[in-house]
């Protein structure tokens, strides 16, 4: 019973992904178009208009990742059970703001509606609305019992949901230091998303120029709340400065003849989690094999989150803490210099920890026990002959390698991909070859039961997942 809710609620994690993927670059539009920036009103509006309708792409995008082929009808299935919660909760009360739970619940109801109607038989003379087509059509039903019950039920879920909120909001740096350090400690499995849910799109309020209410710190940044932007400045320090030196550390404190191997993937990683903030493929560098040092990181995110919440500092990103996000956003930031120094004095604390528990301890950091902890190519590069556009697919070489490291065929129940890795459900864990999967460029393999795995393969883990899926068919 226990695997199963966390199996669901990682699904609900990684269908999260694909609405907060839009978020770059509606921040981008939003930025751009700024007055502060080049000024150009109509850009600004199409950036603003994402934001403004983020419980509807909640909606559509969750569905469809919810389903098990990602069809649009199930996205369909969303926006359509998304309106008929929102206006028929409020018809009961108006003064229902279910915000972006609205679509992550209208989403969750259509993908699953979808798995189990998609291929639904009727009667001849009701023919035109079987199988997908019947689909948004029991969402909207389901959605129309569920608006009636939270009409009457939500006011008081509404009230604990803002006291939460307000409780996380108003303990000051340590809600913050307590919300860094689960951030970075939830990763291994996966359950981040939800909880940056929350807190970037739910708790808090602000009432923007309009007059419409935003909620969320992430939304009401972008929406200009001088208050928001607490529970992300002290992501920069970490993913700019931090990891960057964590990296150094472990490629100074690799053995003598692994140093050259090790030292281009570190690098590449740790350049990649500065300028981009995409920081799991330097994180499951060391995670599994010293996972003393990820404790260390998760406080340390912890602190750095506190520390700029006292210096007052406050800053957003539209996608994660790296310098685009950075320089992008400087404008709607206060206080932003200040992550430079504090970042360099990161860096130090990092560097210096990291080296001397590596060394202290003998950790058996990339490097240090051999050549192949890591793969020199994290990204999966195409072998010769196949396509630059599709590098793992090409001639299915790659694809066919991971089915064969994944304990083959028959031991493959479903491949499916987050941001950077394949979640898998398999029949056997005990089957999958990591040595293999090494070798292919996957930087952590992570058995969560016997049944449900994560490979951490980096950036093209959907790539990846499109060409298993293909060369399954």
């Amino acid at each position: 019973m226990k695997k199963k809710i966390v199996s669901q609620v990682q699904r609900i994690g990684k269908a999260l992904m694909l609405p907060i993927a839009v978020l770059p670059a509606a921040a981008l539009l939003l930025r751009l178009g700024a007055g502060d920036v080049l000024d150009i009103s109509f850009v600004e509006a199409a950036g603003s208009a994402i934001f403004s309708n983020l419980a509807l792409l909640f909606g559509i995008g969750v569905a469809i990742g919810i389903s098990f082929d990602g069809s649009g009808a199930s996205g369909l299935a969303g926006a359509v059970g998304y309106f008929v919660i929102t206006e028929g909760t409020q018809a009961i009360n108006e003064d229902i703001n279910m915000g972006v739970l609205a679509g992550i619940i209208a989403g969750v109801v259509a993908g699953a509606l979808y798995n189990r109607f998609h291929d639904i038989d009727l009667p001849d003379y009701l023919g035109f609305f079987a199988g997908k087509r019947f689909v948004p059509i029991v969402t909207g039903a389901t959605c129309v019992l569920l608006a009636g019950i939270f009409g009457y039920a939500w006011p008081p879920i509404q009230a604990a949901i803002e006291a939460v909120g307000s409780w996380i909001i108003g303990a000051g740096a340590l809600g913050v230091f307590v919300y860094g350090v689960l951030n970075r400690a939830l990763i291994p499995l996966g359950l981040h998303h939800v909880m940056n849910s929350f807190i970037w799109f739910v708790f808090g309020e602000y009432t923007n120029e309009a007059g419409k209410v935003v909620t969320g710190d992430l939304s009401r940044f972008f929406a200009g709340d001088p208050n928001a932007g607490s529970f992300m400045a002290g992501f920069y320090p970490i993913m700019m400065f931090g990891l960057p030196a964590a990296a150094l550390a472990m490629y100074h404190t690799a053995k003598d003849e692994h140093q050259k191997e090790v030292s281009g993937v570190l690098f590449s990683i740790a350049f990649t989690s500065f300028l981009t903030g995409i920081t799991e493929p330097l994180e499951f560098s060391f995670m599994f094999l010293a996972p003393f040092l990820y404790v260390i990181h998760s406080l340390l995110s912890g602190v750095s989150m506190a520390v700029t919440y006292i210096f007052g500092i406050k800053h957003g990103f539209g996608f994660s803490a790296g310098a685009i996000d950075y320089v992008l956003n400087y404008g709607l930031a206060t206080k932003p210099i200040l992550l430079i120094p504090m970042g360099i004095v990161t860096f130090a604390i990092y560097y210096f920890l990291f080296k001397f528990a590596i060394q202290k301890f003998d950790l058996p950091t990339p490097g240090r026990v051999g050549a192949n902890e890591i793969d020199n190519d994290m990204s999966v590069m195409p072998d010769e002959g196949e396509s630059q556009d599709n590098s793992v697919s090409g001639s299915g070489n790659k694809a066919q390698k991971y089915i064969e490291y994944l304990g083959g065929e028959n031991n493959l129940e479903e491949v499916e991909s987050c941001v950077t890795r394949l979640r898998l459900s398999v029949k056997d864990t005990n089957k999958l070859n990591e040595a293999g999967l090494k070798k292919l460029g996957a930087s952590g393999i992570i058995k969560l039961d016997e049944e449900t795995v994560q490979v951490v393969v980096g950036t093209k883990a959907e790539k990846i997942a499109i060409a298993i899926n293909k060369e399954l068919k």
